[in-house]
């Protein structure tokens, strides 16, 4: 039997991973496609040196590839929304199947994309968009078939990741720790997807589609950043048994699907609490399986590229299947989607951390227990530090149960209107993830 040919769009970090992979392991990936698969094509505006490319043509224009009749596959590894987009829709539109990286672009267009792909009766692979190496996808979407995802959650971006690890276990603050990950390329230039939650609100969307049949609704995530977390709130949560980590959500509940990105507070003695440095985890709670972790790096050269691989194979292995038959691309069957709506961050449930800052009068604590008291939330744990030398406030800190967040919000500007609370009161949401 001939073998596939594919065409790599995009020679950086992960396509050079992606070829460096196809090379070197082409026998043992062959004997699991059933045919073998040759890069036929590569599209890159300027050569990897990590990669030995030898006489595969390469063109700077990724069209070529798209265009190419030979090319079967091809492999979206440029990312970003637009270029991207293009290239995706004009494979599908020749007929070829397309394996991407691109997480960005799946949560955003994935259901334009998705159309098209089922019109053209061609397959479009997408494990590498999220948690680099960690098969995450393909583990909901077929081996979690037989479940009614209840939740899952999710460390799901190595560089906020690891600007906590560093901040809890060297008590740094988060602009050193910024810098030093721009430095060692954890993270870009310009931060922001990262630190302030959007990368990783990319990736939930898909989880979340994935694991309870819902459209892809990018636009409707929750997302909150890490830039405020103080070294403070670090060692409170520590000392209360917690450790803060930038944490992705999905839920169902009777009146909708939660869907957001925050720091969180975790039991220190989860499993996944202990996931440090640029490391990846994601928590998937089933009806049947109950509550499973799976865990590793979440980027990288070749982690990325073994997950591009193991798409690519199963395209293969499927490409001669009606296309009825294939795995469908969010799990459920296209016209069996659901339309449970995205709650507003206000009708989500959560518990609560709150830092108070009060002045050192008898009483404060009274008032602050009779404003969470009226509004129907309860104190699960209270701490109050001594007072503070460079300005004699004291820090109140105190864990509530699980309450709506509209009841918190009510409660704070309530706290904050107090004459004795200084400032803003500082929220972190509590998961248990049990």
């Amino acid at each position: 039997m001939k073998p596939v040919k594919v065409g790599i769009c995009g020679l950086g970090t992960v396509g050079g991973g992606t070829f460096n992979v196809l090379k070197r392991n082409a026998e043992e990936i062959a004997r699991r496609a059933g045919r073998g698969i040759e890069v036929a094509q590569i599209a890159a505006r300027r050569p990897n040196p990590k990669c030995e490319t030898g006489a595969t043509p390469i063109t700077a224009d990724i069209f070529d590839v798209a265009n190419n009749p030979e090319i079967e596959v091809v492999i979206e590894l440029i990312g970003g929304y637009t270029l991207a987009h293009e290239l995706v829709l004009k494979a599908i539109e020749n007929g070829k199947h397309v394996v991407t990286a691109n997480k960005a672009l799946i949560a955003v267009h994935g259901n334009e994309i998705f159309a098209k792909a089922r019109e053209k009766g061609v397959i479009v692979a997408f494990e590498a968009a999220v948690a680099g190496g960690i098969p995450v996808i393909k583990a909901i979407r077929e081996g979690l078939a037989g479940n009614r995802i209840n939740w899952l959650a999710g460390i799901i971006n190595g560089t906020g990741n690891f600007i906590l690890t560093e901040m809890r276990e060297k008590g740094r603050a988060f602009a050193d720790v910024l810098k030093e990950a721009q430095a060692l390329g954890y993270a870009e230039a310009d931060p922001t997807f990262d630190v302030e939650g959007i990368d990783a609100a990319h990736k939930l969307t898909i989880l979340a589609s994935i694991a309870f049949g819902i459209p892809l609704q990018f636009d409707k995530a929750y997302t909150e950043g890490i830039s405020q977390l103080t070294s403070a709130d670090v060692n409170y949560a520590e000392a209360l048994g917690y450790r803060i980590k930038h944490l992705g959500v999905a839920r169902r509940t009777e009146v909708g699907i939660e869907l957001r990105v925050h720091p969180t507070l975790i039991p220190a003695d989860r499993l996944i609490a202990n996931v440090n440095g640029v490391m990846n985890a994601v928590m998937v709670n089933g009806d049947a399986a109950g509550s499973t972790l799976f865990y590793g790096a979440g980027a990288g050269m070749e982690p990325t590229a073994s997950s591009v691989v193991a798409d690519l194979v199963d395209v293969v292995r499927a490409m001669t299947a009606d296309p009825t038959n294939r795995v469908p691309h969010l799990a459920f069957q296209p016209d069996s989607l659901s339309d449970h709506p995205i709650l507003p961050i206000g009708e989500c449930e959560s518990a609560y951390y709150l830092r108070i800052q009060a002045k050192d009068h008898p009483g404060v604590l009274a008032q602050v227990a009779s404003i969470l008291s009226e509004r129907g939330i309860n104190i699960e744990s209270i701490m109050q530090k001594e007072a503070e030398e460079h300005d004699g406030l004291v820090p109140v800190i105190l864990v509530t149960h699980r309450v709506v967040e509209a009841r918190i919000d009510d409660a704070i500007a309530a706290l904050e209107g107090l004459a004795d609370v200084v400032g803003k009161v500082v929220r972190i949401r509590v998961e248990q993830l049990v």
